[in-house]
């Protein structure tokens, strides 16, 4: 079963200095339809304006990634990590029993574009602990690079950060011809957000910003990309 949830259907707040499309039920934002998918909870997509960003506050049991699209951000944590996170890096901070951050964008005169990203752990109480790996281009054109994983999945992955959470998650570029295919747990959940550009999953279509949700399907295809960059997230039931 294929369900798509277009773009345009997605929440949004206009909060000056950000602008953020919400997948799911987030903040102001609540449709009781949508309130996750699986252990995937959060997919935000924030545009920051320059030299502006969100102040000290604090998280816990929570894996939160961040996958910055173009601009600069800033990260600074509690537990003394004081980072940039530029285009093609992954981060993530498992923020465990409680961690306290901030994000702002350092871009000069640039908007910072990128995806939040919150997975519900499979453990909670855990020491607080921050990741953050550059996946190369050439690991995602025309292919999907596993860039989240559970620790047993990250042993010869280089460029995968650990979550703490039964859940993986894949980032690919595809253009043309170029295709990709993911076997599928049919007792799973999987869900496909594009980023940008176009495709089609499983002969669906889809452009920038749209979701498809998938259950009791044991494969996913991907193709007839048009300049398409997309996430692939293997989830709970």
């Amino acid at each position: 079963m294929l369900n798509l949830r277009k773009s345009a259907d997605r929440g949004y707040a206009d909060h000056g200095w950000l602008k953020s499309f919400h997948s799911f039920s987030f903040a102001n934002y609540f449709d009781q339809n949508h309130m996750g998918f699986g252990n995937l909870r959060v997919i935000n997509e924030d545009r920051i304006d320059p030299g502006k960003g969100f102040g000290t506050h604090g998280h816990s049991d929570m894996e939160i990634i961040s996958y910055v699209l173009s601009g600069h951000l800033a990260h600074q944590d509690s537990m003394g990590n004081i980072l940039g996170i530029p285009p093609g890096d992954v981060q993530r901070m498992s923020a465990g029993r409680g961690v306290r951050h901030s994000e702002f964008n350092h871009a000069k005169g640039e908007v910072t574009h990128f995806l939040q990203i919150w997975i519900t752990p499979n453990v909670t109480g855990i020491e607080p602990s921050y990741e953050q790996k550059t996946v190369p281009e050439s690991a995602k054109r025309g292919h999907l690079a596993l860039v989240a994983a559970p620790a047993a999945d990250t042993q010869s992955a280089a460029h995968t950060v650990q979550i703490h959470a039964d859940a993986r998650m894949y980032a690919g570029l595809f253009e043309g011809d170029e295709t990709a295919h993911l076997p599928l747990d049919p007792l799973r959940k999987a869900c496909v957000f594009l980023v940008r550009g176009s495709l089609q999953a499983n002969g669906q279509s889809m452009h920038a910003g749209d979701a498809v949700m998938l259950q009791n399907e044991s494969a996913l295809t991907l193709g007839h990309g048009q300049d398409a960059e997309v996430l692939v997230f293997d989830l709970t039931a």
